[in-house]
């Protein structure tokens, strides 16, 4: 679970943790990384910051990994990979670590034969993963089930608030950056 303690990646991580899975996420910094085993539940959490990231995840997950929710890349994604398990699944929520990078390229045509070759030996499926398909069919459930998790405090949901509509463009860049915790929001009026 990349992202760990963002607006996504800790809920996704703790929807996972309802259902009975392990959770291991991967988030940049200490404190993001306590936040999310001291009040997200996750069984772990590695900063990618650290050095050695592929070690350190590879020790967290010993037995490999089943489920990969991928909303990173780079990396993140270069330290999964081995890891994974025969018939792994990876959600594909976003990438946010080539939002800036251009298309095509030497750099590209590599990770690409890396992908394919752990997709086809590992028999991985990769989807895209994006709600609108299940909006009409599934959101009146997921609405009353994330309602009533919430209200049990199962489902922790962070924000961080930045004010004023001026700081928006320096909010956004941190959220690039990964300086925010949580659904970064801009308040424009009380």
């Amino acid at each position: 679970m990349a992202a760990a303690t963002g607006a996504v990646g800790s809920v996704v991580g703790q929807l996972a943790k309802l259902k009975g899975a392990r959770v291991v996420g991967i988030a940049g910094g200490a404190d993001k990384c306590r936040h999310a085993v001291e009040v997200l539940g996750f069984d772990a959490c590695l900063d990618h910051r650290e050095p050695d990231l592929k070690s350190r995840l590879a020790a967290a997950c010993p037995d490999g990994t089943d489920v990969y929710f991928e909303n990173v890349g780079g990396e993140v994604l270069d330290a999964v990979l081995p890891l994974l398990n025969l018939h792994a699944r990876i959600p594909v929520c976003g990438f946010i670590a080539h939002y800036n990078q251009p298309r095509g390229g030497e750099a590209c045509v590599d990770k690409r034969t890396q992908l394919l070759g752990v997709i086809l030996a590992r028999r991985v499926r990769m989807q895209g993963f994006i709600i609108l398909d299940h909006y009409a069919t599934r959101f009146a459930d997921f609405r009353r089930d994330m309602a009533q998790w919430i209200d049990e405090g199962r489902i922790v949901l962070i924000e961080d608030i930045v004010d004023g509509l001026e700081q928006a463009p320096d909010a956004f860049i941190g959220l690039l950056q990964g300086r925010n915790f949580g659904k970064l929001v801009v308040r424009v009026s009380d």
